[in-house]
């Protein structure tokens, strides 16, 4: 009787502490002000590639419904991002929507084949998908240093915004980043937009 008492009360200890770890971090601890987080200002528009596949998904852009100012990094949260990071950048070959649906944008759900929002958005939904809360996991648009849009997977944590980015293996905070951040995805809701508040030097590509 002894053992099954200890097997239950270790049982529940596990469960509690998953629990624990699933937890969101409380908003009033984390210092959002901090360099490592970027600066938010108001709604914007909403990129066409962004609002066409919200018609095609409607489900996935709307308001968020538990969402959280942020998720605590633990060591095997690092770990994760960095393993789906590297699993998609190497399963999807590079190609521009011009190239594969023949048309200028075209926001989809890759297949073997993708530009840099489709590498986003299976990230986003491998993600969520392994219990990720998706008011933390925001698509954002940037300037990359030669002028071109680019896009990106702003991860919100207790650590600071972290990167993930099919040009890039590791997984950086937004500022060590050679990028200009221009917009994302709102915390309360998928389907809108704000501004970022950019106020490092731009860096220009040199010829």
């Amino acid at each position: 009787m002894s053992q099954v008492k200890s097997f239950i009360t270790a049982a529940i200890a596990l469960v509690m502490a998953v629990f624990i770890l699933a937890m969101p971090v409380r908003a009033d601890t984390i210092d959002f002000a901090h360099p490592a987080f970027a600066q938010i200002g108001g709604k914007t528009s909403i990129p066409v590639g962004a609002s066409e596949f919200c018609k095609a998904h409607r489900p996935e852009c709307g308001p968020n419904s538990h969402p959280v100012a942020a998720v605590e990094l633990t060591s095997r949260r690092w770990q994760h991002l960095v393993e789906v990071n590297n699993l998609i950048n190497t399963a999807i070959v590079p190609m521009t929507d011009q190239d594969y649906y023949k048309v200028t944008e075209f926001w989809a759900y890759p297949e073997g084949y993708g530009d840099c929002e489709d590498f986003v958005l299976a990230k986003r939904q491998a993600l969520i998908a392994d219990g990720w809360n998706p008011s933390t996991l925001l698509i954002t648009v940037v300037r990359q240093p030669n002028g071109e849009g680019h896009a990106v997977l702003m991860v919100r944590t207790d650590r600071g915004d972290l990167v993930l980015d099919n040009q890039d293996s590791r997984v950086l905070l937004w500022n060590e980043t050679p990028y200009q951040f221009l917009k994302r995805q709102s915390q309360a809701n998928a389907g809108q937009w704000v501004d970022i508040i950019d106020a490092r030097p731009t860096i220009v590509a040199s010829n």
